[in-house]
């Protein structure tokens, strides 16, 4: 018999190699699981149009999540829900613990769900420092507000983000506005630097004051009265009423001493009792004529850039700090430089720049 007698089966169509069990069901799992999570992005997305609560609070819980695989999912359904945004009023709301803050927002809710507005409040409860938890109390304190179709409430806990104000607060506003929102009231803690992050983000500042607490004075030293559209009295009752209109004339001459907005807004001072529900409405008329006269002057267009320009270094910002402390090399020399601070053998500018030579920035 010849060569090609004896080397027939050369000729024939060799199979090709065939892959291990374990390398053909490893990929079929990620392929499954890839579908998977983009069918349940896309379901999130048709509940959020839909105006679906439920959808909503999933895709919040997902966007606060810090698991990277949920960030990844996060910034997809973000990306489809931003057409849909920025339709809304932004009204920010800060005061004091113990102003009466829940009291009002209810008030104030229940009179817009009133005027057929749907109503998303973002309320931020303060996280303890040490154990880390949050109250995460405003639902219960809204009772009223939380059983209305057209109101939205979803504390977040503020964890360590900057004074106070919950870190995913902007992209929850975005989710918001798609899911038919047309204004979103965010809450501050109050403290710290909360109210300056909350000014960042709204179209309308209120600030909410206390009559007879020696509060009028601290409002004044703070300087947050020139970051206010509206400064509102609250818990002008009782016998507290004569004290309210004193503050509401004292509030007012400061006004007088700060230089005019470049909104050209006078901004006003108004008493109100959100527990008798009085002066509620004159608020409403109030933020109404600031946004109609502030959209006819092209300032509202403005100041919304303005915020997405700030926004965008602010990102940046966080993600360099948590790129930078998420790097191996700088965990380990972290902890080698702490321990020198401890027994003086450094100084915390020393220490700082070896670990910024790590990563090149020095």
């Amino acid at each position: 018999m010849g060569i090609m007698g004896t080397n027939k089966s050369a000729l024939n169509e060799q199979d090709g190699i065939e892959q291990p069990d374990s390398f053909n069901n490893t990929a079929a799992q990620k392929l499954m699981q890839n579908r998977k999570k983009k069918q349940e992005v896309a379901q999130l997305f048709t509940g959020i149009k839909a105006g679906d609560k439920t959808a909503l609070s999933r895709s919040i819980t997902l966007i606060e999540s810090t698991a990277s695989h949920h960030q990844a999912l996060a910034k997809e359904l973000i990306a489809l829900c931003l057409p849909l945004a920025n339709k809304s009023q932004r009204i920010g709301i800060t005061g004091v613990p113990g102003v009466g803050k829940s009291t009002f927002i209810e008030s104030f809710g229940k009179l817009l769900t009133s005027k057929n507005h749907k109503v998303a409040v973002l309320a931020v409860d303060p996280s303890s420092t040490l154990s880390k938890g949050s109250i995460l109390g405003d639902k219960t304190r809204m009772e009223e507000l939380v059983k209305d179709e057209n109101a939205f409430i979803r504390p977040s806990a503020s964890g360590d983000s900057l004074g106070g104000v919950a870190r995913k607060t902007r992209e929850t506003i975005i989710l918001c506005e798609a899911a038919g929102f047309d204004t979103i009231i965010i809450e501050t803690v109050g403290v710290g630097q909360s109210e300056t992050t909350v000014h960042s983000m709204t179209d309308f500042f209120l600030l909410l004051k206390l009559a007879g607490a020696g509060d009028e004075l601290q409002g004044i030293k703070r300087g947050i009265i020139e970051m206010a559209d509206t400064i509102v009295i609250n818990k002008a009752d009782g016998e507290n009423v004569k004290a309210a209109k004193l503050a509401k004339v004292e509030f007012n001459r400061a006004l007088h001493l700060y230089p005019p907005k470049e909104s050209n807004w006078t901004p006003k001072t108004v008493t109100c009792s959100a527990l008798n529900n009085e002066g509620i409405e004159k608020v409403y008329e109030i933020i109404t004529d600031y946004i109609y006269q502030t959209k006819a002057s092209q300032y509202f267009n403005h100041k919304r850039t303005a915020q997405n320009k700030f926004w965008l270094l602010q990102t940046i910002e966080s993600q360099l700090k948590s790129d930078f402390y998420a790097n191996p090399l700088i965990k380990k020399e972290l902890k080698i430089q702490l321990a020198l601070i401890d027994e003086n053998k450094t100084t915390p500018f020393e220490a700082a720049e070896v670990l910024m030579k790590i990563k090149g920035y020095s």
